[in-house]
């Protein structure tokens, strides 16, 4: 009998788990506990994702995927029983105060001790991204529940003084400080280190999460209220997010305020340039030298700039940029659809090309000549980069449809690499995406030899995987998509349904030229394959500078350079 490679039966696991929860979608609610969600559980178990690191370890909760979750859950979700998916369905104008986690963009609302709406506008990626981060939280709450009880079911003295301490009847002060973290390490199965290394993690932001003694000790509770008095926890979808989900509803709007500006401005007409990336790196490449030219004299290094702005105490000087660049060409289009995609318009015709920093060239005479524009889009999320990019490229319509002449678009995007570490860079000639038999080759106006002269990157050129979630990979899966005859580079979220938007805009509705230009280029924000070095791990910080910037420079240059 052949048995199934510890890849296979991964990607077997990542198959069952989006039909599992599909159907949990589609039916409109299950339960943690009961049936399916132990479904759930187990095939997250299988798959054992690298980002979760100690998960399978029935003894250890593991801290640093903890970390990760409640970054991107909202605050006080712990405490929830009801956990409610909805979309935009009106309670922006309720009395219901909003939550925002700290590291994804969504709107949450605490309607009471045991409810907590979560609002999905950005498609069927948001939804399992939502579902297999709660499933590691429950199974986290399960190795709780355990390590708080002795072998007769009895909870040991270390959970009676945590929830003294977390009720308030015992303050935690500097003298007792140490004393309760030996409380909690015992409960998490950690080490006293472990325990306040992601205790000061948590701190950080503090004001998006209730702390690791709270977490621990909700996650807990609510798990042993469910073991003990029955009192299941439940995951619902409203019928409007079930009726909205795939109809692009969000996309459009945003796509329309878009294309109404640029009519509005007489700009539609003109040489379009798309791209995808965040909202500082264009806008600072334009104009951050020639706003603060006066702080910064003779110093034309973006990245010294970029430095200097990135410190708290540099708001003002952020602030300066901005206005400088509104009054300069650059039109904000703020999200108030649902999106969550702020866009910038920026008229080159009114850049200052004399005071650009180091590092970008431009062509005057075409410049002038074509007068281009640039439509820069803040980050999709998964499946919502083809609902926005496939609104985006359609006609304006107002009394007639207006095509765009668009003639560039570039993505920028962070991304799990396959060989090198953090902030190295990769340059996509494919996007495979998984899970699917469709696979999509292009050819990238970006090489990696546009970026050997940038210090301390290493650069790599090949296929992309554009995976279903970040938290669904495993070293057995990634180490085979990068060892096999696929030679894949790195893995993100977005890049095929970019692709697979641009494709039917350009070869099948006409709606844009079908030699329009692409440039592709991702910088590393972990390296899965490494441990200690998945997102799990931290931020980037400043080792992103580099990267981000090198990027932007090389995509504004091939613009900015763009003969008539």
């Amino acid at each position: 009998m052949l048995e199934l490679t510890r890849a296979q039966e991964s990607r077997a696991a990542i198959e069952r788990l989006y039909v599992v929860m599909r159907h949990l979608f589609n039916r409109g609610y299950y339960k943690p506990g009961g049936a399916s969600g132990q479904a759930i559980k187990n095939d997250l178990l299988v798959l054992s994702p690298e980002i979760y690191g100690s998960m399978k370890d029935q003894t250890k909760v593991e801290l640093d995927g903890l970390v990760y979750v409640i970054d991107r859950l909202p605050k006080g979700i712990e405490e929830c029983r009801f956990i409610k998916l909805v979309s935009e369905e009106g309670y922006e104008k309720s009395t219901f105060n909003k939550i925002i986690p700290s590291a994804r963009r969504r709107n949450c609302y605490r309607v009471d001790r045991e409810n907590m709406l979560i609002e999905v506008t950005r498609g069927r990626s948001e939804i399992y991204d939502v579902l297999t981060h709660l499933t590691f939280l429950y199974l986290e709450a399960d190795k709780i529940v355990r390590n708080a009880q002795d072998s007769k079911k009895r909870l040991l003295r270390e959970w009676q003084k945590l929830e003294e301490i977390v009720t308030g009847k015992e303050k935690i002060t500097t003298q007792n400080e140490e004393i309760a973290f030996t409380y909690l390490s015992t409960i998490l199965g950690r080490t006293f280190d472990e325990t306040k290394r992601a205790h000061a993690r948590l701190v950080a932001n503090d004001d998006k999460n209730n702390g690791l003694f709270h977490i621990v000790y909700w996650l807990g509770k609510v798990a042993l209220n469910e073991f003990q008095n029955e009192e299941d926890r439940e995951i619902t979808f409203s019928p409007t997010l079930r009726a909205r989900i795939g109809h692009h509803i969000y996309g459009e709007q945003w796509a329309n305020k878009i294309k109404g500006l640029l009519h509005e401005h007489n700009l539609l007409e003109r040489p379009i340039h798309i791209v995808s990336a965040n909202l500082h790196s264009v806008m600072n490449s334009l104009y951050a030298y020639a706003a603060l030219k006066e702080h910064f004299g003779d110093n034309k290094d973006l990245i010294e700039i970029v430095s200097e702005l990135s410190k708290t105490q540099s708001a003002k000087l952020r602030k300066e940029i901005e206005n400088y660049a509104l009054q300069y060409g650059m039109y904000v289009v703020d999200d108030d659809n649902g999106t969550h995609i702020t866009a910038q318009i920026f008229d080159l015709e009114k850049v200052n090309v004399d005071l650009l920093p180091e590092g970008i060239t431009a062509n005057k005479t075409s410049l002038k000549k074509l007068k281009p524009v640039i439509i820069l889009m803040d980050y999709a999320f998964g499946e919502q980069a083809f609902e926005t990019m496939d609104e985006l490229l359609k006609p304006f319509e107002d009394s007639k449809k207006l095509k765009m002449n668009v003639e560039s678009i570039s993505i920028m995007g962070k991304a799990g690499i396959l060989h090198g570490g953090k902030g190295d860079l990769m340059i996509p000639t494919a996007h495979i995406f998984e899970g699917t038999a469709d696979n999509y080759p292009f050819e990238n106006d970006l090489t990696k030899d546009d970026f050997k002269d940038v210090s301390d990157l290493q650069a790599f050129e090949g296929p992309m995987i554009t995976v279903l979630g970040t938290s669904l990979q495993n070293k057995d899966i990634l180490a085979f998509l990068r060892n096999s005859s696929w030679g894949a580079i790195g893995l993100e979220m977005e890049g095929a349904h970019y692709q697979k938007a641009i494709q039917a805009a350009s070869k099948i509705r006409k709606n844009i030229k079908p030699d329009v230009t692409l440039r592709y280029a991702y910088y590393a924000s972990d390296n899965p394959l490494q441990t200690g070095h998945t997102l799990a791990s931290g931020s980037l910080g400043m080792t992103g500078v580099k990267p981000t910037y090198a990027i932007t420079l090389k995509i504004l240059e091939k613009i900015l350079t763009s003969k008539a």
